[in-house]
């Protein structure tokens, strides 16, 4: 049975308009301002209504089990933990064709560690905790090398920062221009040394960023498209320059150049870089002003549905054989009575509220802009878990390793821009990157910059809602007005900024990605970096777990889950065989690439000449009824 229940994943209506933005695990993804602020209201009513009336039962169990996991070592719970879900006691449910049921993950992991003890070799080779891109990509990295991999992930898989990017798969061109600042600064004379290190460390990211790119779109074409994006230029010259170099103040003129540049760090395997003048720019992008736009640069990024391709990525993990399971929250680290390592968690299923532990060889925690907050319970654990005192020093002491950079993004009707082209403002009033893209037949607009802690189910703040809507407006037509009534939907990620505590002092900070392990706990952490290098992210973290003599990554040559059995007409063979629009065939087989065909063998009749089948959800989306059962065998828990 399928139980809807009253979080802020349920739909919601605004007025008479739904809003709706993405898809993911049969849930909407992003909500209104209004409708988040009711959906809290709504959650926390449901959830004291869940408490008191079945108090003493067995959801007191689910209670009662937080209740005592924040009394122990771990640290406090991020109070949006509450909203995201309420216990619902789920039936078992077969998993996707040829995996197995979240139920039967949760039997293993269960089983696998109570038939060991502490003092005994663990089942697991390694614990991944977090079921983000990162942590479900090194579920899959460590499974395909043939290791014992076990991972958790609290709430759904992308239910954090995975799901909330401007939903590109980009090669770096931002940092491709910072690296440039960094090599023609006045610095080079003065600090050669560590000017050519800054240089090469910033052009070596955005090599990998284009390899990695690559990777996606040649090896995993059901999950990535390409969208051209143009960059409009209404003066030969700016000022005051973009990242304070006078040198970007010629951009204008440079664009063409720097772009096929960048085409050729992909060595030319994107469609190729090229300019519109005047009337052209027009004729494609008809939403843009017609007063001072002297041309149009355009180049292209990939683009994807961020939460279906960290689903895709937990389901290739459990397809090669990790046990991993979501809405499995950590509560505490268990230490090795002997050599005081860490050596496993406590857990809590949060549907079921039942507790057990899971024990494995070397834990990695994956926790994006939380990673802090896992962190704590490895600082904690040092002390007397019976002292508050003694646990507070010790959480003051640890040295932070993850800043937060809050991104709030916004979705306005389609009408803003078209159905096959995005737009770029590189140069926005306080010098960050504005993308406008097409996105689901909307309009996605991001991101800010914001230097915030990470929290779970944030409202994004109006003053930046209102600064994305007044720089929409820089480059469309006068007599297109941006609203504030235009907002359908927005939400707010972080990016997670990490620095490595245990580098000695002095040592260069790293501007990518950070992996240390705490000589003192044996935990590994990786914190930081980006969507497009999640690959190569997974890849260096088990390196790091298995060491040099251990066994290589095999993940470039793997297609993801989907995968097999997509092709480009797949959307016309589905039409074809079960009736359906062409609006939902070409969302399933956008979706779920092969196992699209899953997903229609689960479809009801509609009992109408057409479509023949496939029951809608709602008037004017393509999602249909089979989705909602297809999600619930993709470890689908709230709707």
């Amino acid at each position: 049975m399928l139980r809807f229940v009253a979080t802020p994943n349920t739909m919601l209506r605004t007025g008479s308009r739904q809003t709706l933005s993405s898809y993911n695990n049969g849930r909407v993804k992003s909500l209104s301002v209004r409708s988040l602020s009711l959906a809290k209201k709504s959650s926390k009513r449901v959830l004291a209504s869940l408490q008191q009336d079945y108090e003493g039962s067995v959801s007191s169990k689910f209670f009662s089990s937080l209740s005592s996991s924040s009394s122990s070592s771990s640290p406090e719970r991020d109070p949006g933990l509450a909203l995201s879900s309420i216990p619902t006691y789920p039936k078992e449910v077969q998993g996707p064709a040829g995996l197995p049921s979240r139920a039967e993950q949760l039997r293993r992991l269960k089983e696998a560690s109570s038939s060991t003890t502490l003092t005994e070799q663990p089942y697991y080779d390694v614990l991944i905790v977090g079921g983000g891109a990162t942590g479900a990509g090194a579920a899959l990295d460590a499974a395909t090398r043939g290791l014992k991999v076990a991972c958790v992930e609290r709430g759904d898989f992308a239910s954090e920062t995975s799901s909330r990017s401007t939903k590109l798969i980009w090669a770096g061109i931002r940092y491709m221009a910072t690296a440039s600042v960094s090599l023609l600064s006045p610095k080079l004379f003065t600090n050669p040394l560590d000017t050519l290190r800054d240089f090469y460390g910033e052009m070596k990211m955005v090599y990998n960023c284009h390899r990695e790119r690559r990777y996606m779109t040649s090896k995993q074409r059901h999950l990535c498209n390409w969208v051209p994006i143009a960059i409009p230029f209404t003066s030969w010259h700016v000022s005051p320059p973009p990242f304070g170099h006078w040198l970007f103040g010629f951009f204008p003129v440079l664009a063409p150049f720097v772009l096929k540049l960048y085409d050729g760090l992909s060595a030319f395997t994107c469609p190729p870089s090229y300019t519109m003048g005047k009337k052209k720019a027009k004729l494609a992008f008809p939403q843009l002003s017609d007063k001072d736009v002297k041309y149009c640069s355009v180049f292209y990024e990939a683009q994807h549905n961020d939460s279906r391709t960290n689903i895709a990525i937990a389901l290739s993990a459990a397809e090669h054989g990790a046990h991993i399971a979501n809405y499995v929250e950590v509560t505490d680290l268990i230490q090795h009575p002997h050599t005081d390592k860490v050596a496993g968690v406590k857990v809590v299923d949060r549907q079921t509220g039942d507790a057990f532990e899971i024990k494995a060889s070397k834990i990695v925690f994956a926790g994006g802009p939380f990673t802090d907050m896992l962190r704590q319970m490895e600082h904690k654990a040092k002390g007397d878990s019976s002292s508050d005192d003694v646990t507070t020093a010790a959480t003051d002491s640890m040295t932070p390793a993850v800043r937060g950079a809050a991104g709030t993004h916004l979705v306005l009707p389609g009408y803003y821009c078209p159905n096959n082209m995005g737009l770029l403002d590189y140069n926005t009033s306080d010098g960050r990157f504005l993308f406008f893209l097409p996105w689901e037949k909307h309009t996605l607009v991001g991101t800010t910059d914001t230097k915030s802690d990470a929290k779970t189910l944030p409202a994004p703040p109006e003053d930046e809602v209102q600064w994305l809507l007044n720089e929409c407006g820089k480059y469309l037509s006068d007599d297109l007005m941006v609203r504030r009534s235009d907002v359908l939907s927005a939400w707010v990620g972080w990016r997670p900024l990490a620095v490595d505590p245990h580098l000695p002092p002095g040592a260069p900070v790293s501007r990518d990605h950070v992996i240390s392990e705490n000589p003192k706990s044996g935990v590994i952490f990786i914190a930081g970096g980006k969507w497009t290098t999640w690959r190569e992210m997974a890849e260096e973290v088990v390196d790091r777990v298995v060491g040099p003599n251990g066994p290589k990554s095999k993940t470039l040559d793997l297609t993801l889950f989907g995968g097999e059995g997509y092709s480009r007409s797949l959307d016309i063979q589905l039409i074809q065989k079960h009736g359906m629009t062409q609006d939902t065939a070409e969302h399933l087989a956008k979706t779920y690439g092969g196992n699209a065909w899953e997903v229609c063998e689960l479809s009801q009749p509609t009992k109408m000449a057409w479509p023949r089948f496939g029951i809608p959800l709602a008037r004017g989306y393509p999602y249909i009824d089979a989705e909602v059962v297809y999600a619930c065998r993709e470890y689908g828990c709230t709707i």
